[in-house]
């Protein structure tokens, strides 16, 4: 189970005021005359913790399933192969069974995946230096004898200290340029208290942050030539920084626009659109609101949300997907996410490029609220879209779950 970065000793106490709280709360921006109705299809059960999926966009409609506890599952004609594509279980640090946020979090098939066979993993490491674990991203190839195998040698491309155990975030996508995008929290622990400023705001660390690489190189990567900080003392690896912990993190299809939830801390969860260069003003700000200091605060360059929700509401943000498939026209163009405590949402842009919020209800529950904990969403070669939940437990409960959205 991947859920917000809090303080483990409250955390069955918010989860059961949360219970409470979920049937009283509504999103004072959210309007139900312009509430969407779709509804879900069941497709895979039984899975340990799901919390990525991807599709091998080769024609062969394979889905790609990651737990969080270290196996990728292919999902094929109707139902999961009885062998992992790739199990990476001995590579991650120890995960608590009770509740954990590190383990195998995501996964990126290369743009030629179908000819080449690469593709990348972020997972988190035991470490010998004194931070809690790493965070590793590595290149692995299919098997050139069999498309459902993956190689068990990886290539290292990058590895990150992370000093707490949460705000690993964790998510990779390629975007339309080719290169490769890298979601990094904020390090951990509550309030971003490492270093004079955090690490969000630090430009000489990589946490907090999303990266951009080009691994389409004999090296581990190198470092496109129009990144926004190739100078100082900057890590040039960065794209974009200011983020709490950034959970799941992509690309709208058609416009090639980078979008992410980012996991708020006391009051605020958030949806940004993700920019070259751009401070999105953790731990300055959470959401619209002055965070360190609490008041008065300087939100000069800083970049506000699209969208942004109270903690009545939930406490965890899941971010999603822009719908571009074609079973569900109504649904096109938006911006479908979840709040982690089971609603539905998206997200629905005006001539005006201002963002609105509104329900996306289920017919067979009639309502928004799926009742599950939605760990994050997938989309198929076909741009329909996929949820990734369980009705509860740890990275090893076997009560995970994959539906689809349909019409």
């Amino acid at each position: 189970m991947i859920y917000a970065p809090i303080n483990l000793f409250v955390y069955t106490f918010i989860l059961i005021c949360l219970q409470f709280t979920n049937a009283l709360s509504q999103i004072g921006q959210s309007s139900d005359k312009r509430s969407l109705s779709v509804d879900v299809e069941l497709i895979a059960e039984n899975i340990l913790a799901p919390v990525d999926l991807e599709a091998a966009r080769d024609g062969s409609n394979r889905l790609f399933i990651v737990e969080q506890s270290g196996k990728i599952l292919i999902y094929q004609h109707g139902k999961i192969l009885s062998k992992p594509f790739l199990d990476l279980t001995e590579k991650l640090d120890r995960l608590s069974s009770f509740y954990s946020e590190k383990g195998l979090l995501g996964l990126a098939m290369h743009p030629n995946f179908s000819q080449n066979g690469r593709f990348f993993v972020y997972y988190s490491a035991a470490t010998r230096s004194n931070a809690d674990h790493k965070s590793v991203v590595e290149e692995y190839r299919v098997d050139p004898k069999s498309k459902n195998v993956a190689l068990t040698n990886g290539k290292l491309i990058i590895e990150i200290d992370q000093p707490e155990s949460n705000h690993n975030g964790g998510d990779l996508a390629f975007g339309i340029d080719g290169y490769l995008y890298i979601a990094t929290g904020d390090g951990g622990g509550a309030n971003d208290r490492h270093g004079t400023i955090g690490n969000s705001q630090d430009l000489s660390n990589l946490l907090g942050k999303i990266l951009r690489i080009d691994v389409d190189v004999e090296t581990a990567y190198r470092i496109p030539q129009f990144n926004p900080f190739t100078k100082g003392k900057a890590r040039p690896e960065i794209w974009a920084y200011g983020l709490r912990n950034p959970w799941r993190i992509s690309f709208d299809k058609l416009t090639g626009k980078l979008f992410t939830g980012d996991v708020g801390q006391n009051k605020i969860e958030e949806i940004d659109i993700i920019e070259k260069g751009k401070n999105y003003g953790w731990r300055i700000m959470e959401g619209y609101n002055c965070f360190n200091p609490s008041k008065n605060c300087d939100k000069t360059g800083l970049i506000l949300p699209i969208h942004e929700y109270p903690h009545s509401v939930g406490i965890s943000v899941t971010g999603g997907y822009v719908y571009r498939g074609d079973e569900i026209e109504s649904l096109y163009g938006k911006y479908v996410y979840a709040e982690w405590n089971g609603k539905l949402f998206y997200l629905s842009k005006d001539e005006n490029d201002l963002w609105s919020n509104y329900s996306l209800n289920i017919r067979s529950i009639n309502g928004n609220n799926l009742k599950e904990n939605i760990n994050s969403f997938g989309e198929d070669e076909n741009g329909e879209l996929y949820i990734l939940s369980q009705d509860s437990g740890g990275p090893f409960s076997k009560k995970g779950k994959v539906y689809k959205i349909i019409k």
